[in-house]
């Protein structure tokens, strides 16, 4: 088993400023957070680690209570250069083995892309074009080595991930993808049911903000709705939504009376009717519900392994 509850609340540092990841990892722990969401592209798992080895110094909550994930980044695809990936965010963690370690993208980049300039530059594929089956093979290394106690997947479509599967030796214990009533990713879903393989939803508030002029799902009629019927918030009734799809759910904040409210989902439950109405929001947007994707990666249409280059 992976150990990964859909009724474990889980945290990241994805796009947290530096300074302020660390206060909130350590306000996460103490409210009841087991999961904590990390990555060597956030670029603050220094300052994370930090956190994790206060809490854990003070000794009320223990190493092994908490479900710690780590992702390769897209520079590091290259079978000897796996370990490097792994070895780093160890480090910075201050960690002796991860819960969970996955592949951040399908996407590999030149180990010395510059993130800073990928507006400009778009996508510049590794040269040495590993394959996922050598990716893969050093990710099982890992497992093998007690570096990690599971591995999985991060923004893979399910052609990529029938490519996996058709070589692991180890499966993969997860897939985390962008989830929401915006874009439910139904198919994704589905399948991850099928192949034994948890499904665990980031941004399942949608990403407030990113486009200029739209109006945030939070202040949905439908999701206001609902929310009032069950004496909860909005973001509530969002973070639910995944629990009662059986997801697991990350959500990301720093603010202290947010990172309390988003955990407390646990006394009330949405009905399928619910569930489904609120599936169904993604039939009506304009683009159709492919369109309902923020995280679309346009700096990197120009890379082969795109995921979501086959959406209409």
């Amino acid at each position: 088993s992976s150990g990964i509850n859909a009724e474990y609340g889980g945290t990241g540092g994805a796009k947290s400023d530096p300074g302020a990841v660390g206060a909130a990892i350590e306000q996460a722990l103490t409210a009841g957070y087991r999961h904590i969401d990390c990555a060597l592209i956030y670029r603050n798992e220094k300052e994370v680690g930090e956190a994790l080895r206060r809490v854990f110094d003070a000794g009320t909550i223990k190493r092994e209570e908490v479900f710690v994930t780590g992702k390769l980044t897209a520079t590091h695809q290259r079978p000897e250069r796996v370990p490097e990936g792994c070895a780093q965010t160890l480090s910075d963690l201050k960690l002796d083995y991860l819960d969970l370690y996955l592949i951040h993208t399908p996407m590999h980049l030149t180990p010395d892309f510059n993130f800073e300039k990928a507006n400009e530059l778009g996508a510049i594929p590794d040269p040495q074009n590993p394959s996922f089956a050598e990716t893969w093979g050093a990710m099982e290394k890992l497992v093998e080595a007690g570096y990690c106690r599971n591995i999985g997947l991060s923004n893979f479509n399910i052609k990529q991930m029938d490519e996996v599967l058709r070589v692991a030796k180890i499966r993969p214990a997860c897939l985390q993808v962008e989830s929401h009533p915006h874009l439910p990713n139904l198919e994704l879903l589905e399948y991850c049911k099928r192949e034994d393989i948890a499904f665990v939803a980031y941004s399942p508030l949608t990403s407030p903000g990113k486009r200029p002029g739209e109006a945030s799902i939070l202040e949905n009629e439908l999701v206001r709705e609902i929310a009032e019927r069950h004496n909860a918030s909005p973001a509530q009734i969002l973070i639910r939504y995944q629990i009662d799809k059986g997801n697991g759910v990350i959500v990301k904040s720093v603010t202290p009376s947010r990172i309390t409210e988003n955990l407390a989902v646990t006394d009330f439950s949405l009905s399928p009717d619910e569930v489904s109405q609120l599936t169904a929001i993604s039939d009506s947007l304009p683009g159709g519900p492919s369109s309902g994707r923020y995280f679309t990666f346009p700096n990197f249409r120009n890379h082969p392994r795109h995921p979501f280059l086959d959406e209409k």
